[in-house]
């Protein structure tokens, strides 16, 4: 280490009064080390510092003096003396990289599926765990304790840290399983007024055959029977009751309407961003009263670490409140893509037979009516109120 430090520069020297400069060097109380001679030659390690005085001995006897210092960190320090920007850099780095060794600058949470991390976070908060808090002054086995009282659905949780970055594993408490409805006794009822196309039953009572018409409400699969003895039975009715029915939907746009438009003006606003926090730097700032945001970020890393420190860039397009004028046609075009989009999303599960548009319009917009055939399953569940049908077979056997 010493060597680093002060410089270390390997000599050679040949000469007919090599041995008097070998006493000069050793009377002057230079240190040199690893000395030898080999075929009439000096060789030797000195320190820098050394370096003129020994320069200075060998011209007084006489003797040629050869020199070549060791790469060092005293070394690769004076070479780079002048350069003060790159010193300061390497500084100001070195500097970061302590400070962040020692604060929280992430926060990892592990094993949550129910309770957010959101909820997580702010309970952590109000513990000072955050980004920018100190590493040393976190109780890890208090909060741990306290963490686990204030959010709910957590039945233990663990905090630790590897480096700048807090890793808080959770165990949730495992929810009773709630009782599933596959056994309610249920009917199936039309969900439509539709012309019954196909039935499939796999339990329960057909009321109706494929070709009837059926109002909507009308019971299609009945889940009480009765045994041979007059006493009900209850069944949760399950099947496919397909039909053919109507269903009407209306779409409209407007010729005239007033939507935000960009103007094409835009402006760059830029902040530092600390942590948490987000310090406006000069210039740019944004003087629109409406307008769209775009939100790029940049972050510094050391050492392949990303650190909480780096730049907020938003992008501002001034946009206006502009009213648009469409024609029919265009009107139209807009109107055939919502109806695209209706069916691709709410209708997919259904057969389409039939499709009939009416386009009607009046001074201020354009509407189409749009009339489906469908065919589809028109069944839905209705449970059954056991207690009611229980009074109505009391009644019954009463007469």
């Amino acid at each position: 280490m010493k060597n680093q430090l002060l410089g270390c520069v390997r000599i050679n020297a040949q000469g007919k009064n090599i041995y008097r400069f070998i006493n000069m060097i050793h009377s002057g109380r230079i240190c040199c080390f690893g000395q030898y001679c080999k075929k009439d030659i000096f060789y030797g390690e000195i320190y820098r510092h050394d370096l003129p005085k020994v320069e200075q001995m060998a011209e007084e006897c006489n003797v040629e003096l050869k020199s070549a210092e060791y790469r060092t960190l005293s070394m690769i320090l004076l070479k780079y003396r002048k350069r003060i920007g790159l010193l300061i850099g390497i500084v100001i780095a070195v500097s970061l990289a302590l400070y962040f060794s020692n604060v929280v600058v992430t926060i990892d949470i592990q094993g949550n599926s129910c309770v957010s991390d959101e909820d997580i976070i702010a309970a952590l908060n109000e513990l000072d765990i955050k980004p920018g808090a100190s590493i040393r002054d976190i109780d890890f086995h208090y909060c741990e304790n306290r963490l686990r009282l204030m959010v709910e659905d957590i039945s233990w949780a663990g905090i630790r840290h590897t480096g700048n970055r807090i890793v808080v594993e959770i165990t949730e408490i495992v929810p009773r399983p709630e009782m599933t409805r596959d056994r309610v006794p249920c009917n199936l009822v039309a969900g439509k007024s539709a012309q019954i196309t196909a039935v499939t039953v796999q339990d329960g009572f057909l009321m109706h055959k494929v070709g009837d018409y059926v109002p909507e409400g009308t019971l299609l699969v009945s889940g009480v029977s009765e045994n041979a003895n007059g006493h009900a039975i209850l069944h949760h009715s399950m099947g496919v009751i397909t039909g053919i029915y109507d269903e009407t939907i209306t779409f409209t746009e407007e010729f005239d309407p007033v939507r935000y438009i960009p103007t094409g003006k835009t402006a760059d606003k830029k902040y530092l961003h600390l942590f948490s926090v987000n310090i406006p730097l000069p210039g740019g700032w944004n003087k629109f009263t409406s307008f769209s945001t775009d939100i790029s970020e940049s972050r510094l890393r050391i050492f392949g670490k990303e650190l909480p420190l780096g730049t907020v860039k938003k992008h501002l397009t001034e946009t206006e409140l502009t009213e648009t004028v469409y024609s029919r046609e265009e009107l139209e075009d807009r109107i055939m893509e919502k109806i695209y989009l209706y069916e691709k999303n709410f209708l997919s599960d259904v057969r389409i037979i039939s499709r009939d548009i009416n386009f009607t319009e009046n001074e201020e917009a354009l509407t189409a009516a749009v009339t489906y055939k469908l065919e589809g399953d028109i069944g839905v569940q209705k449970d059954i109120f056991v207690k009611q049908e229980e009074e109505k077979i009391q009644q019954k056997e009463t007469k």
